[in-house]
């Protein structure tokens, strides 16, 4: 027997061409069923389609409802119905309790954007990027698509085009909108819906660690997080890290980030054999990452996004790695401003180096001590992080209100074709 085998790219164009078929071919079902049904019922059109959702929260992964959470409560509270959308089996939505909210598992992978690409909704709200670049297309029944974001930085830091397709992006800091204009002008897009709405992620993060008891007396404690990849901490410096961090004396945390324990297995088990837990040592594997990052007094990075997380919400200071970074995949690639983070970085932490690596334990003593890092926090905050608490309320607002206008604008077009049929009034011809 012969056995063919189709490479993943392959894959995934053959899978695109195929749901465009079968996409096409409904619709056009869907038109001829349609004009039947207006004519069977003598020309008396429904007013409004039972099987459209009003609103639908895709997202394709459980790691994000920290963030849609608080925005699905928003609407139950407000008695709207909502469809919440999710590509994990396990995500917490599928356990809570609402009314007016409903959670639904639409599939893994290709399984769950071919149901999206058919989807009959009036406003669809994702933080998944790429919508019309691979598998997920824009359905033609769906009125609007917004993307909300899921990281306290640049909007250019998705990899290229993911964010060209949406309507609209809800923004939580004022330089995000000149980073999409600009991006906009020079690929001759049409320009989207950039409203300053916040980041109900971190709200949520926020208000959990607010709720919080307060943390028993522990010794200062280092949290190791590095990325994965060819150009994260380990790959870069290797155990020599941590042997740096032990002799300081401080007690060490490390966390690999989740994709290493794949993507990197042999170089973590590696360290792990070679670094055991210990007195001053742990390795840290929980799901959440909340209770690692409270009891942490520092953070040591490259450029995860958690750098963010532990700087604006748990207000503490960070030592970033000193790895190169390849844009060349990104959209910030196309633009020629530097990106915001690595304005913020410097502000909000020391940087680790070859040179420096063996005064670890000074940097530490700095960035835990020099009191210039408090007020350099406080600005990236402002800069990166409005609305603070108002974010879910605010986005709910803009959906609702777009909605509206959406629904409006629909009325008037049909009011319109209607008057311009011949036999109606003001639509007979001279």
């Amino acid at each position: 027997m012969i056995r063919m085998y189709i490479d993943p790219g392959t894959g995934s164009m053959l899978f695109t061409i195929l749901i465009g078929v079968l996409g096409a071919g409904i619709y056009a079902l869907r038109g001829v069923w349609m004009k039947l049904r207006f004519f069977l019922s003598g020309g008396k059109g429904k007013k409004e389609d039972a099987s459209r959702i009003p609103f639908v929260i895709f997202t394709d992964s459980r790691r994000y409802w920290n963030g849609f959470e608080s925005i699905c409560d928003e609407f139950e509270k407000r008695g709207q119905k909502v469809v919440y959308m999710t590509a994990s089996p396990d995500d917490p939505a599928l356990e809570k309790a609402y009314t007016h909210v409903k959670t639904e598992f639409v599939g893994e992978g290709n399984r769950a954007f071919a149901r999206l690409n058919l989807l009959k909704a009036d406003v669809v709200l994702s933080s998944t990027p790429g919508l019309d670049v691979y598998q997920w297309k824009r359905s033609r029944d769906v009125k609007w698509y917004a993307h909300v974001l899921h990281a306290a930085n640049d909007v250019i830091a998705y990899h290229m085009f993911g964010l060209d397709y949406f309507d609209a992006v809800l923004l939580c800091g004022a330089y995000q909108e000149k980073q999409l204009r600009d991006l906009e002008k020079i690929r001759n897009l049409p320009a989207k819906e950039l409203p300053l709405i916040g980041l109900p992620y971190m709200d949520a993060l926020k208000k959990r660690l607010t709720e919080s008891q307060p943390l028993p007396p522990h010794p200062t404690t280092v949290l190791l997080a590095p990325s994965w990849g060819v150009n994260s901490i380990f790959n870069r410096f290797g155990g020599k890290v941590i042997d740096a961090l032990l002799k300081t004396g401080y007690h060490v945390i490390v966390r690999p980030h989740p994709q290493s324990f794949t993507s990197e297995k042999e170089m973590i088990d590696a360290l792990m054999r070679e670094y055991p837990d210990g007195e001053n040592l742990e390795w840290n594997r929980d799901n959440d990452n909340f209770e690692v990052l409270r009891r942490s007094d520092i953070l040591i990075s490259d450029f995860s996004g958690v750098i963010f997380d532990f700087v604006l919400v748990f207000d503490k200071p960070v030592i970033y790695a000193d790895t190169s970074f390849d844009k060349s995949p990104l959209d910030a690639c196309w633009l020629e401003d530097d990106m915001w983070t690595f304005s913020a970085l410097p502000r909000i932490g020391r940087k680790l180096t070859e040179e420096n690596f063996g005064e670890i334990g000074q940097l530490i003593e700095t960035c835990l001590n020099d009191p210039s890092f408090q007020e350099n926090r406080e600005e990236a905050r402002a800069e990166t992080w409005v609305n603070i608490g108002s974010s879910a309320r605010l986005t709910v607002d803009y959906l609702m209100k777009k909605r509206e206008e959406l629904l409006a604008q629909t009325a008037e077009k049909a009011a319109e074709k209607s008057s311009k049929k011949p036999g109606k009034k003001g639509g007979e011809t001279a």
